[in-house]
């Protein structure tokens, strides 16, 4: 079988004067050297066609081997906003910021962002409802970094990834999806819940019942993976925070749930002699908001 992928741009790009006003001006893709701007990225495959809003950052030291980091937001569908709080930190670290916007319309619940698009009903999963593989939402990241890398001749084999809250949950599970994603390291921060990797449960809480069910986690253990959460992202009755007996069985809160999933992947490594190249992080004194989230992020990827 062949798929055929067909990539669709407008760039639109801003001094960094007008990115304190959130104005973008057009300009064309030749000229796309450094600064704070958008494009537009359609990932069509046979009958799924998405187009995307694609926020990004080039610093002005950049060079052909800068790293690239993609950028992951959470429910609130806020990449420009993630792109925005990332800006100081790209200049200075210099690293390029990609912040994909998963819209509600083209992404729609957590079913089209957080679990992937890999079922029709991520929570009910079953082979009747399972998704082509080239259907998935994490199918789109490995091929819009072959695009970026295209448009501004960079050369690296390898990008970092960040993903907060509902980002978070899709950075971890596109790398059990992705074990072999030219990921080099990637940032975990304050999912709501997750998936464990473990067969003893049902998907999306753990890999029963989808095609995860008789994975080998060595590949996903061996990445350079940093798991964090907020010191104080400990109140059970967040916004948004899902609650339910397979989710409350992980915490009663994002703190918990993050440690506890640490916890199991860690002692499964050792129970199975596998490399675990991951560390957690507690961010000091912070809550679930995502600038703080983001500054430690960077801080483990990039210092």
């Amino acid at each position: 079988m062949y798929i055929t992928l067909m990539f669709f741009f407008i760039l639109i790009s801003c001094s960094k004067d007008e990115v304190s006003k959130n104005a973008d001006i057009a300009t064309p893709i030749d000229n796309l050297s450094t600064g704070s701007g958008l494009f537009t990225f359609t990932y069509n495959v046979v009958s799924f066609n998405k187009t995307m809003n694609i926020y990004y950052y080039i610093p002005e030291n950049k060079t052909a081997s800068t790293p690239i980091l993609f950028v992951f937001h959470g429910t609130e569908r806020n990449a420009s906003d993630y792109r925005n709080t990332l800006i100081t930190k790209a200049q200075l670290l210099g690293f390029i910021v990609i912040a994909p916007e998963f819209s509600e319309q083209n992404f729609p619940g957590g079913d089209g962002y957080n679990l992937g698009n890999v079922f029709i009903d991520g929570d009910n999963p079953s082979a009747s409802s399972l998704n082509p593989e080239s259907e998935w939402t994490f199918s789109i990241i490995e091929p819009l970094f072959d695009f970026v890398k295209t448009q501004i001749n960079n050369t690296n084999g390898t990008y970092y990834m960040f993903g907060h809250s509902a980002g978070g949950q899709f950075v971890h599970r596109f790398l059990m999806f992705n074990p072999i994603a030219r990921v080099e390291k990637a940032v975990v921060s304050a999912s709501g819940w997750y998936t464990f990797p473990t067969n003893t449960i049902v998907f999306p809480y753990g890999t029963n019942q989808s095609p995860l069910e008789n994975m080998s986690s060595s590949l996903f253990f061996d990445k350079k993976v940093y798991v964090q959460v907020g010191e104080n992202d400990d109140d059970p009755n967040a916004a948004g925070l899902r609650h339910n007996s397979f989710a409350d069985a992980q915490g009663l809160n994002r703190k918990e749930r993050a440690i506890n999933y640490f916890q199991f992947c860690e002692q499964l490594a050792t129970t199975n002699a596998m490399n675990f190249n991951w560390t957690f992080r507690i961010v000091s004194n912070a809550n679930h908001d995502y600038n703080e989230a983001a500054e430690n992020a960077v801080s483990s990827l990039f210092n």
